[in-house]
């Protein structure tokens, strides 16, 4: 038996039994009079769980006339075993890699703190899993935490939200009422997908440039998934258009180790030729994104088609190479 179920089982006892003997546990129990020991300190010292030993009854009980100070001893509705716990704290170490601008931390926190006294090292066992699992993200933009507790308080009692927005693409700042429909996570940054009520249409915003917001007490507007996912999440990246195109990438044959394992859309398709190159093709509604992908690759991929975005990547990579002719 795992010790958080021998803890749940002391618990159990005593509050049906009223009393239970040491002799009692140990039965129920089945584990040695050292271990036994070792639990019911835990549970007082860790758990502020109020076991007393009453003299004249000559068994262990809960203490029911004093008033308990400090923290008040109560046991989590949900019991892990040791591996559980090492896994959910390996998770919230990932977690915290994944959301680097700190906005679930807080929220996520007290049961970090729960699950580190359960696992009876409150000291070190967080502590441990950092210097053995090391997590490298690549830079985030910031934003505020009360505005991403109000979209998604918004969203998931389906209200809508009036939010103050700068667009970086056109330097503008608009008012906009939108109906919020789900959050995305894309590249260790937060988006938000939409009805916008001011354009009439779906869109989907960054998270960082949302400078005000306000939950309206309005239902939102709810877009079926099937509709979303059409129209902001059938091109290329986080970037939706309506006139939705294949591109149709070479990748060399070094470099198609690599490519060959990635992906790049859910709906890509892909094959190797003959020569051990790598040829992948995604759909794209804008080539903004999908333009910086392919250029970090360099002279190991070629667009082949379509003729305007091989057309794009031709004139970057000249415009690039002049930068640094002259720097």
């Amino acid at each position: 038996m795992d010790r958080t179920e021998r803890f749940y089982k002391i618990d159990k006892l005593l509050a049906e039994r009223k009393r239970a003997t040491f002799n009692d546990l140990l039965e129920s129990l089945s584990v040695s009079p050292a271990t036994l020991k070792r639990d019911l300190e835990y549970m007082r010292n860790r758990l502020n769980a109020p076991i007393v030993w009453d003299r004249d009854e000559r068994a262990y009980c809960f203490d029911t006339k004093n008033k308990q100070v400090g923290d008040q001893y109560e046991l989590p509705g949900l019991w892990f075993n040791a591996s559980e716990i090492h896994a959910l704290l390996t998770m919230q170490h990932l977690l915290t890699g994944i959301d680097s601008g700190g906005l679930l931390g807080p929220h996520v926190q007290p049961l970090v703190s729960r699950l580190n006294a359960l696992m009876g090292a409150a000291e070190n066992t967080q502590e441990e899993i950092r210097k053995r699992v090391k997590i490298l993200g690549v830079p985030a933009r910031r934003m505020t935490l009360q505005h991403f507790e109000m979209i998604g308080s918004g969203l998931l009692r389906r209200k809508r939200l009036a939010i103050r927005y700068y667009a970086r693409s056109t330097n503008e700042t608009t008012d906009r009422e939108i109906s919020p429909q789900r959050l995305v996570h894309y590249r260790e940054n937060w988006y938000l997908d939409a009805w916008c009520h001011t354009r009439e249409g779906l869109r989907s915003f960054s998270l960082d440039s949302v400078q005000t917001v306000e939950v309206l007490n309005k239902s939102a507007k709810d877009i079926p998934l099937k509709t979303l996912d059409e129209v902001l999440g059938a091109g290329y990246g986080i970037f939706s258009g309506k006139d939705v195109r294949w591109a149709e990438l070479r990748f060399s044959a070094d470099r198609a180790r690599w490519v060959s394992a990635e992906r790049w859309h859910p709906k890509q398709r892909s094959h190797f030729e003959d020569d051990g190159s790598f040829v992948l093709e995604i759909p794209f509604a804008d080539h903004r994104e999908l333009l910086m992908d392919i250029l970090k690759y360099g002279r190991d991929v070629e667009v082949v088609s379509p003729a305007d975005l091989r057309k794009k990547v031709a004139e970057e990579a000249r415009g690039l190479a002049d930068f640094y002719s002259k720097n």
